[in-house]
């Protein structure tokens, strides 16, 4: 009973984000998901490609709706992520890109194929900016002996046949009476195709606002959403990278140029009147200091509402 009690009560924190409390108490803790119902699970939560550890990897998400699972970015580890938070990769269905940074997409083609040794049967649909199509045919091409030998061999049907590519635009990707993606082009030079994505599921509405630099269109883009899963940058730590790595001046204007600032990430959740803003894609992943109480402090002069630290396999009812 207070083993049952005690997951009550961290479960609803967790939920509702902890609002009023000190952040890193509550966050701190491991946390199981339930593995049902309609949810959104961060998958990855780390921003950047370098491998530190499994218990935060690259850029990745995940919606279950209606029991169809959409996977938003496969970072690294992603497949892995997927398999822990209860997904059964033959079920796959929609895959949604933000951009061709690595950190994005290094387990896409990993991902399809275990999807296929899984038992996939039906498609699975890959939208992604310009270039995902050539991505996905040098990794047949790349694994091609071990694919054929397995359709001959095994019997399978051709995981090439089996995955459609839709390279996106600005704009409705997918429209039905319940479900309806959006895409939001934003500012990540040099690249000119990266996009933010919003999720109208039913009632609730879930924006992912990829890596951008601060950007107040996307205000508008997500006003009134549920939840706003956006990336941050804390700009002391990234100034501090240059005392830790030579000639570091170029990797720190680069940063800057694509990511948006703590403080910024709360002017945009305040102008869109978000219900809950979840930090994802922590900038820079590497600087010990960066306390979940030091993130929650940078957002909350400049939003009123609920703000929740991302965590690797923290979920969200919706």
């Amino acid at each position: 009973m207070q083993n049952s009690r005690r997951e009550f009560i961290r479960n609803s924190m967790l939920l509702s984000g902890g609002t009023g409390l000190n952040i890193s108490s509550v966050l701190n803790e491991t946390y199981f998901p339930n593995k049902m119902g309609d949810r959104l699970v961060l998958l990855g939560t780390q921003g950047g490609p370098f491998i530190r550890s499994y218990k935060q990897t690259p850029s990745a998400n995940l919606i279950v709706y209606k029991d169809i699972p959409f996977v938003i970015d496969t970072g690294y580890g992603a497949t892995f992520k997927l398999k822990e938070a209860g997904i059964n990769l033959a079920t796959l269905k929609y895959i949604f890109i933000t951009h061709l940074h690595t950190d994005h997409y290094l387990d896409l083609g990993p991902l399809l194929y275990n999807a296929w040794i899984s038992g996939l049967s039906e498609q699975i649909h890959v939208y992604a900016p310009a270039g995902v199509k050539s991505l996905i045919k040098a990794f047949w091409k790349s694994n091609q002996y071990d694919i054929n030998t397995r359709i001959k061999d095994e019997g399978r049907t051709d995981i090439r046949k089996l995955i459609t590519t839709h390279e996106i635009k600005e704009g409705v990707l997918i429209k039905n009476p319940d479900v309806e993606i959006s895409a939001l082009r934003n500012i990540h030079p040099p690249i000119d195709n990266s996009y933010a994505f919003r999720f109208k599921l039913g009632k609730k509405t879930i924006v992912f606002s990829g890596d951008t630099a601060y950007f107040p269109s996307l205000a508008t883009f997500s006003t009134g959403a549920d939840y706003l899963v956006h990336e941050v940058m804390y700009v002391p730590a990234v100034d501090d990278i240059a005392k830790r790595r030579p000639n570091a001046s170029k990797l720190i204007a680069s940063i800057k140029s694509h990511h948006t600032s703590a403080e910024d990430v709360g002017k945009i959740a305040q102008a869109a009147s978000i219900k809950n803003l979840i930090l994802n894609h922590f900038v820079p992943p590497d600087d010990k200091s960066l306390t979940d109480q030091k993130w929650f402090d940078a957002i909350k002069n400049t939003f009123s509402g609920n703000i929740i630290i991302g965590k690797d396999l923290l979920q969200f009812e919706i």
